[in-house]
């Protein structure tokens, strides 16, 4: 296990089988990373843990990486396919966190709250004005999703409370039924940001992705319109963000994610008009603990020679080197 997770996925693991903890709670480098998967029939790995075809290729025993995240990008993939190893990750439990924070976010930049509350910390409040803080409305505007999967569409359930219209866009459209259901307008990418007051990114982070949202999306965007994305840093160009907020481009931005986490541009980091948090829009204890329990539940169906509920790479369950990695591997204790 390459970092502490909640308890109570720790405690399912160590019912099956013999579990090493990462207790420091640091990343492991890429070398450590090796020896693991050297060693282990299966990894629980986060975010944090660059899983590439050296680490992947360490060993014999490995047979499933386990990742407690939605996303995979940390996980070379097309790698462990060909190598015949499983890949699973923990969709659908955060989707409610996620979109409520999002919608936090979306708030609190539109209406200046975190910025209300240095400003009255700094001591600068010395009474009621009429033009103090002024921000945008929530009700009534629209809303750009970017990205219409299980989030996206969180975002836009949300949107209904507040009588906003809603555009999106993605390569994929749910059906008919469902987009009448969520009452989205599907458009392409320049309209989405032309015409929207609020625009939120809910993408995976995919070759198409990068930088999705560079210097020339912000130009597209209103000169009073925020940008939130809870999804993944490099989907936003930060150095142009950054300019965008400082030369009046968008009004304003929220961002979880970062392109070089922990690492923020340290340009952002003096600006008043955007909210920076620290990757935390899933980190609920119910979320987080659920996160953890569906990875462990993932790698001890992996490891039992069943198929697990989450596989991100279900084409390998059909190829020769995975067969030959599943009769390889010595019998694990604790079955």
């Amino acid at each position: 296990m390459s970092r502490l997770i909640p308890q109570p996925g720790i405690d399912l693991l160590k019912s099956y089988a013999d579990v090493e903890v990462n207790e420091a709670d640091v990343p492991l480098t890429a070398e450590e990373l090796q020896r693991q998967a050297a060693s282990s029939d299966g990894l629980v790995t986060l975010l944090t843990d660059r899983i590439d075809g050296a680490v992947l290729g360490s060993g014999e025993r490995l047979r499933i990486v386990a990742n407690v995240a939605v996303g995979y990008d940390n996980i070379d993939v097309q790698a462990a396919t060909e190598q015949g190893i499983v890949v699973t990750n923990t969709p659908g439990v955060l989707t409610d966190t996620t979109a409520d924070f999002a919608w936090a976010l979306l708030m609190s930049i539109g209406r200046r709250i975190v910025e209300g509350d240095r400003y009255l910390r700094q001591g600068r409040y010395t009474g009621w004005g009429i033009q103090l803080l002024l921000g945008g409305d929530i009700h009534g505007a629209t809303l750009g999703i970017v990205g219409m999967g299980r989030i996206g569409q969180g975002m836009a359930e949300r949107a209904k409370g507040f009588n906003m219209r809603v555009l999106y866009y993605d390569e994929y459209r749910p059906p008919a039924e469902r987009e009448a259901e969520l009452g989205v307008t599907f458009v392409d990418l320049d309209t989405l940001l032309s015409e929207s007051d609020f625009v939120t990114i809910h993408t995976p982070l995919t070759p198409e992705t990068h930088h999705l949202i560079d210097a020339a999306a912000l130009d597209r965007m209103k000169s009073t319109a925020y940008l939130i994305n809870t999804s993944r840093g490099p989907c936003v160009d930060e150095a142009a963000l950054a300019q965008g907020l400082r030369d009046g481009v968008i009004a304003g931005a929220a961002l979880d994610v970062f392109e070089a986490e922990p690492e923020v541009q340290p340009e952002l980091l003096d600006l008043e008009n955007v909210i920076l948090t620290p990757h935390i829009a899933s980190a609920s204890v119910a979320t987080r603990t659920r996160m953890a329990t569906m990875a462990a539940e993932n790698c001890i169906e992996s490891l039992e020679g069943r198929r697990p509920p989450n596989i991100v790479n279900p084409e390998v369950l059909d190829t020769e080197a995975f067969r030959q990695r599943s009769q390889s591997v010595a019998a694990i204790g604790g079955r």
